[in-house]
């Protein structure tokens, strides 16, 4: 039997993976296409071009997974680690203000850290690393017929 969350955090975890997913999902035109902004940030962290596209290839990726119920869990953690480093270059070496964006990249990076975790939170018993772990022993490590 399936474990039933109250419809209140189903419709709020769907809020924060659909608003996450949109702000990763949306910055990736402008990590790829070279937008002048983008390539700014990463020429002052020291790693343009292959930060911005790395960066925008796994934001890409933590996107499509917030969209998927079955591993919502896996892009929320995915981009929660993202972000904690878009946050960290913020607080460290960028600024709050990036060319007089107004703080509007490092709120957008807090708005996907944090409904990152509250997806993380909502979805807790949904996380499958136990089942994970024991399916790729299964597969890969151990002798032929031998079961986890």
């Amino acid at each position: 039997m399936k474990n039933k969350r109250p419809r209140s955090a189903t419709i709020t975890t769907w809020m924060f993976q659909l608003i996450a997913a949109g702000i990763l999902l949306q910055t990736l035109f402008f990590k790829f296409s070279g937008a002048p902004e983008s390539v700014y940030i990463f020429e002052m962290i020291g790693l343009e071009p292959l930060g911005r596209y790395g960066s925008g290839i796994a934001e890409g990726i933590a996107g499509v997974l917030l969209l998927i119920p079955a591993t919502a869990w896996l892009g929320a953690a995915l981009a929660a680690g993202i972000i904690s480093g878009a946050i960290f270059f913020h607080l460290t070496s960028l600024g709050i203000v990036v060319q007089d964006d107004g703080g509007t990249l490092f709120a957008m990076a807090l708005v996907v850290f944090f409904f990152s975790l509250g997806v993380l939170a909502i979805r807790r018993r949904e996380i499958a690393f136990p089942k994970l772990v024991r399916g790729l022993l299964s597969r890969q490590f151990l002798p032929t017929g031998q079961k986890a």
